[in-house]
């Protein structure tokens, strides 16, 4: 059976059509208020951006689906797990302090902030699973303590898994530390015929497997934990891995996880797509580089594959952006994560999370 997608453009011509109105409608018509109960503790699970980005979630639509679940009866709170790599959201107090930077405070957003992960990623629950990569997944104690949760997930690119929507948001998004690791788990290496030896990678790793001696960077396999942050701030792109065997294995951990935190909320999530400012990289990285499609719009759903799916194919629909890092050939139709980064299959996560029983491929978009 087809799973339902909802879809509002961003044409605005007068205030009821605004940007702010159309979540609101987005999320009614969704259906998301049957999700929440009277006195729900509701995460809304999203990403607060990494210092020097600019990717993120505005705040203000952010408002929006606040409201939205506080006409609902039930009490929100906006979190996120802490990052794997060294960078300015990889403790607690660090993350809350990158997120009232970016504009998430009460003020702005109307709910409080919640690291669910805790201070040092250390506050988090095994929950069974029985998949093909994993018996049980390590999960963030406070993401699965919520009554229900609302997944606003930024539509863009990534390094590492072709592309990040509501499957990356709830797989990755939903671990400490301890369940990132589980999830990589692959190894780099570098070229050191192209490496520059400026030390970049070296300063993000939080394992501290990279090293420079004698101008060159060196990656002890022994230590690394495969995060790919020195894959990620390489200007040289000197940094490499078995992108045909680990990459798969790292999509698919990746999906595992995103089955368990939804299974930690069965029939209680409903999941939004921001298909704006599609940037070729994710938002952990410490800048944002031009989009490579105009803008699209907003998905709702209650189901993370097909919404992704959904959104994979408009985007992929839509021109590609001259100005972008994508190659001047990738057209209207082609596959824009592709042609970003043909070594990396980001669709396998829509089909594993099929094959998994995380949601369906098959979709019935409606257009509000």
């Amino acid at each position: 059976m087809s799973s339902k997608v909802y879809f509002v453009n961003l044409r605005s011509r007068t205030y009821q059509e605004s940007k702010m109105n159309k979540l609101r409608d987005l999320f009614d018509r969704a259906g998301f208020n049957d999700l929440l109960q009277k006195d729900d503790l509701t995460a809304i699970k999203l990403h607060f951006g990494e210092h020097g980005g600019d990717g993120y979630i505005n705040p203000v639509f952010v408002r929006q689906v606040v409201d939205k679940v506080k006409s609902s009866g039930a009490k929100p709170f906006l979190t996120d797990t802490n990052t794997l790599y060294s960078g300015t959201r990889h403790n607690a107090v660090e993350h809350l302090t990158t997120a009232l930077e970016h504009g998430f405070g009460y003020t702005v957003t109307g709910a409080p902030l919640i690291i669910a992960d805790g201070l040092r990623s250390e506050n988090f629950i095994s929950f069974e699973i029985n998949k093909k990569h994993f018996r049980t997944v390590k999960l963030a104690r406070d993401m699965v303590r919520a009554d229900s949760m609302i997944v606003l997930s930024h539509f863009k690119g990534h390094e590492m898994v072709g592309f990040g929507g509501a499957i990356k948001n709830l797989g990755m998004g939903g671990a400490p530390a301890a369940g990132k690791k589980d999830q990589h788990a692959a190894g780099m290496t570098v070229n050191q015929d192209t490496c520059s030896g400026c030390g970049q990678c070296r300063d993000v790793c939080p394992e501290g497997a990279s090293t420079v001696t004698n101008g060159k960077a060196y990656i002890a396999r022994a230590k690394c934990i495969g995060c790919g942050e020195c894959l990620t701030v390489c200007p040289e792109k000197a940094i490499d891995l078995d992108w045909e065997t680990e990459l798969p294995a790292l999509i698919e951990r990746m999906t595992e996880y995103a089955y368990g935190t939804a299974q930690a909320h069965p029939q209680r999530i409903g999941y939004i797509n921001f298909l704006i400012n599609i940037t070729p990289d994710c938002d952990c990285a410490s800048w944002s580089d031009a989009p490579i499609v105009p803008d699209v719009g907003f998905l709702a759903s209650t189901d993370p594959v097909a919404i992704d799916q959904a959104s994979y194919d408009l985007v992929n629909k839509q021109i590609g952006l001259s100005a972008s890092l994508l190659p001047h050939d990738c057209g209207a139709g082609e596959d824009k994560f592709h042609c970003l980064r043909p070594y990396i299959d980001g669709a396998l996560q829509l089909r594993y999370g099929e094959a998994i029983g995380l949601g369906s491929r098959d979709y019935e978009l409606i257009v509000l």
